[in-house]
């Protein structure tokens, strides 16, 4: 579904250009859920940007679904196979438009028909019902927002989504409630997702394998079962679980 090879992304010009990942390379296969970990500024969601078309400035070869990706423009077959959830949900949705107006203008972009039905549906898939349709989205939750963002990618019916850390802007409380939508969407709609978080616990819950990222570089690719387990052949790897576990009192000094 998705091919990443020798990714190299920077930011500016030279002599001031500065490179956020180096040479990435891995695969997703249709259904799967694939996880990218690694400490801040280790290039994870600099690497979702770059295939999402938000980053013009990359080397490298992006497939999705067997077509090559170009640096400079994404068409609207990519935007219909290829969709982002992002962090923070009340940045993501406009303050002045209501749910309604969020998803219509959506589904419209995407040239569907039947708005009124699909907005309809897409409240039902992601647990809100009609009486969130008219809604601004001061009038509600971070989890009620995050949801609505949902609904905004499913809208085009993708097959791919870029989950940017869905869900360290809600409380822990509604975390594991989007979670689990996201999972149950997977199953339904048959998606892919690549998942950014610095989370191992969500990852580990979420993918079925994950690529470690330090400053820049995959240093490794492990399956989801070494991480419950806390396996990982590198020492960056160990060192990153180890640190997830929280605080230990043999620990102290």
């Amino acid at each position: 579904m998705l091919s990443v090879a020798d990714l190299t992304v920077w930011f500016g010009q030279e002599p001031d250009r500065v490179t956020a990942v180096h040479g990435a390379t891995f695969d997703l296969a249709q259904g799967e859920s694939f996880g990218l970990v690694g400490e801040s500024g280790s290039g994870k969601s600099t690497i979702l940007r770059a295939i999402a078309g938000l980053i013009p400035g990359w080397s490298g070869r992006i497939t999705v679904d067997g077509r090559d990706q170009r640096a400079d423009r994404r068409d609207r077959a990519f935007f219909r196979t290829v969709q982002m959830v992002f962090q923070d949900p009340y940045a993501s949705l406009h303050p002045r438009h209501s749910v309604d107006a969020v998803l219509a203008e959506t589904l419209r972009l995407q040239g569907m028909d039947r708005i009124d039905q699909r907005i309809v549906k897409l409240l039902d898939d992601v647990g809100l019902g009609r009486g969130f349709r008219f809604r601004y989205p001061h009038q509600l939750s971070g989890g009620q927002r995050q949801r609505v963002a949902i609904a905004r990618a499913l809208a085009a019916e993708p097959r791919l989504l870029l989950l940017d850390e869905p869900t360290s802007a809600l409380d822990v409380s509604v975390q594991a409630e989007i979670l689990n939508l996201l999972a149950d969407l997977r199953d339904e709609h048959g998606l892919t997702y690549l998942m950014v978080s610095h989370d191992l616990s969500v990852i580990a819950h979420m993918c079925d394998r994950l690529a470690v990222m330090q400053r820049g570089r995959i240093v490794e690719i492990l399956p989801a079962a070494n991480l419950r387990a806390g396996q990982g052949a590198q020492p960056y790897t160990t060192h990153l679980i180890e640190a997830s576990a929280g605080y230990r009192p043999e620990a102290r000094p």
